[in-house]
């Protein structure tokens, strides 16, 4: 039987789950690209009031043949509403005609290419700065290169396995979803800062003792977040589906947090086991 203790014992093989798995994130990301949300690609959200029952794929279809070429995404139909994003130039006024037996259009909104390219970059200089004031406030924290570098790179590698999970499964990259990995950011931080601290700063136990504490600490933290994100997508999914943008924001979230245990308590205590080792 596998204990605790020994599991912490035998670390340096476990540093190489997260790292394969923040190689394979970024394959997926480079093979499989991301999804971004209309606000950022530029397009049109419709919102159509429905006249008669018509499933997803049926008004998909049929607002596809207006806007050929065009990406169009039906996001939910919910009490004879539904809301749809297309790509690019849309005529409202086509799409119009071609719903005239199925709804109507009540509103729409456009986001042109301009505003859609400012946008990606309000987030990669959000993503940028975040990263930055995090990697200074470590270094003044703890003054030593070597558990800085360690949390600063599981940081990393919880933002691209999040990314590389939104990739996968389809999640847009949108200003909600960009707001979900800076709240991941801030929240691997805490964790990796948690454990750096038990481990270096605090002298009573043995490093293996500090580390288990720690990580029942950072454990029922991490257990008690998801479970919270993990309620928030069923209920959107089953009772409000018209809150899709909750939906993805708790998705991405759901995937940062289950791979920050794996950065933290697998990879991030690993090289500081190795350090302290080193060291002494």
């Amino acid at each position: 039987m596998i204990t605790l203790e020994r599991f912490l014992e035998s670390y340096k093989p476990l540093i190489a789950i997260p790292v394969v798995i923040t190689i394979i994130s970024l394959v997926l990301i480079a093979t499989m690209g991301i999804n971004e949300g209309i606000e950022l690609k530029g397009g049109t959200v419709v919102v159509i009031e429905l006249e008669k029952s018509v499933s997803q794929n049926e008004l998909q279809s049929i607002i596809s043949s207006t806007v050929p070429g065009q990406q169009v995404d039906v996001k939910s139909i919910n009490n004879d509403q539904a809301t749809v994003d297309i790509t690019g130039d849309t005529d409202v006024v086509k799409i119009s005609a071609a719903l005239k037996e199925t709804g109507t259009i009540t509103s729409y909104r456009s986001v042109g290419p301009v505003l859609s390219a400012e946008s990606m970059t309000q987030i990669y200089y959000a993503l940028a700065f975040a990263f930055i004031f995090m990697s200074i406030t470590v270094f003044i924290i703890f003054r030593d290169v070597v558990p800085s570098m360690a949390i600063i790179l599981a940081a990393i590698s919880d933002i691209v396995i999040a990314v590389g999970g939104m990739s996968l499964f389809g999640i847009p990259l949108s200003i909600a979803s960009v707001g979900a990995l800076l709240m991941l950011i801030g929240y691997s931080v805490d964790t990796d800062i948690l454990l750096t601290t038990r481990v270096l700063k605090r002298k009573e136990g043995t490093i293996t003792q500090r580390a288990k504490d720690a990580m029942k600490t950072g454990i029922t933290m991490a257990i008690t977040s998801t479970s919270s994100m993990v309620a928030l997508y069923l209920v959107v999914v089953f009772l409000i589906p018209a809150a899709q943008t909750l939906a993805d924001i708790a998705a991405v979230l759901i995937i940062g947090l289950v791979a920050d245990i794996m950065t933290t308590w697998l990879m991030n205590l690993g090289i500081l086991r190795w350090y302290t080792e080193a060291r002494q």
